[in-house]
């Protein structure tokens, strides 16, 4: 990547390289260069997985319209011929603004949080794609008691853990409901995307996962992240929200559908990489972190039912 980037600053109009270094993060579907130019420091983010130039312009255009409502995210830049994508040898790359980050955190002012969703869930954009079975539909018990047995039967890691958590996975997928009200949606907001900008307040990035989901749903997942389990911090989290104007309301198990759907088949894909004899070792020791993420979770239905407690 590092020769790209006099090709990057040229397609996007950046000037003179004076600096290109990374890559500085990772997530699943990018990682991330710092680029600094004449015009000031951008965010390179390299695909890591095929994305088409209509889908990046729809979250983009959710981005920009949750911008211009006071959501605070890192503005997009296009090429100059318009477009949000560009190729460059042996990878595609997008830029953004740069924004100095903090590190994830969980423990984020919650009620700060609540409001930030407020916001977002009041834009009322329309991007026109269905809705995903990722956020809607359960894993399954038979899914679930397959992955099991396999990791058990190959003395995988966290084997013990996962058996003695596959039937409390089967009871949270009971529980998964269809949304009732649907509405574009970011469905990524973990602390991973939800930050605190270096200089103070929240800053939400990564809007490629955004799409129709239940604002409700939402909000139990966001109320999940970031509570901590807290009953407190549930609380301040909804309120700050509902003062807020935001839509959605937490009342029962069913509405943290959206998190269990996404928990499970996050957890269902770690599993099958693991699994997999063609993943690379260097890949499935990186799933051995996201196993024990599962493994060592706080989504329980005990949890959901302290959560739900707190904001009643």
């Amino acid at each position: 990547m590092h020769q790209a980037a006099g090709q990057i600053a040229s397609a996007f109009d950046l000037g003179a390289v004076r600096a290109f270094d990374g890559p500085v993060a990772r997530g699943e579907q990018g990682q991330v260069w710092r680029l600094e130019t004449a015009r000031g420091a951008f965010a390179v983010k390299e695909t890591l997985a095929p994305l088409e130039e209509a889908d990046v312009a729809r979250a983009t255009g959710f981005a920009e319209a949750a911008a211009a409502a006071g959501v605070p995210t890192p503005a997009a830049v296009r090429t100059v011929d318009g477009a949000l994508l560009q190729p460059v040898p042996g990878a595609t790359v997008r830029v953004f603004a740069w924004c100095d980050l903090d590190p994830r955190d969980r423990g984020a002012d919650p009620a700060a949080v609540g409001r930030l969703l407020a916001i977002l869930h009041r834009v009322g954009y329309d991007d026109g794609a269905p809705l995903d079975p990722w956020y809607a539909e359960p894993v399954g018990a038979e899914r679930w008691r397959e992955l099991t047995e396999e990791v058990v039967a190959r003395d995988g890691p966290y084997a013990a853990e996962l058996r003695g958590l596959c039937d409390e996975l089967v009871a949270l997928d009971a529980l998964v409901e269809p949304p009732r009200t649907l509405a574009t949606c970011h469905r990524d907001l973990w602390a991973e995307n939800l930050r605190q900008l270096g200089g103070g307040g929240l800053c939400v990035i990564d809007w490629d996962d955004c799409g129709l989901a239940d604002p409700s749903y939402e909000l139990a997942a966001v109320l999940w992240e970031f509570a901590l389990g807290d009953p407190e911090r549930a609380s301040r989290l909804h309120r700050g929200y509902v003062a807020a104007g935001g839509p959605g309301r937490v009342e029962r198990r069913a509405d943290f559908s959206m998190l269990i759907a996404q928990i499970g088949h996050i957890g269902e894909s770690t599993l099958a990489t693991w699994l997999d004899p063609a993943t690379a070792p260097a890949e499935r020791e990186r799933q051995v972190e996201r196993i024990a993420e599962l493994v060592e979770g706080d989504l329980t239905r005990a949890v959901l039912d302290r959560l739900l407690t707190a904001i009643d």
